[in-house]
């Protein structure tokens, strides 16, 4: 099954880490499909914002146990992309 570039980044994960590595290093962050690669990130990035991509990395965050009213139970794990854009151009999430 084919991915549509716009089923690929789910959202921006927008935290006081990631804000900075805006400002400071070019960098935005996003919660992608797990089934996503780095070119169909990059691809997707470039015609959903119109920039130009210079790295992608990604990490899959694994999930964390959370205490309920009757025991624990596990969030589930999703991946996250850290897209480095060119140094002249910028996204604007918020």
């Amino acid at each position: 099954m084919e991915l549509e570039l716009t089923e690929i980044i789910r959202r921006p994960v927008v935290t006081e880490k990631t804000a900075h590595f805006g400002n400071a290093r070019n960098s935005y962050t996003f919660e992608v499909d797990d089934r996503a690669d780095k070119g169909l990130i990059k691809k997707a990035i470039e015609s959903l914002y119109h920039v130009h991509v210079e790295a992608v990395r990604t990490v899959v965050v694994a999930g964390k146990p959370k205490r309920t009213k009757t025991g624990y139970k596990i969030t589930p794990s999703w991946k996250k992309a850290i897209v480095k854009v060119h140094a002249d151009e910028k996204i604007e999430i918020y």
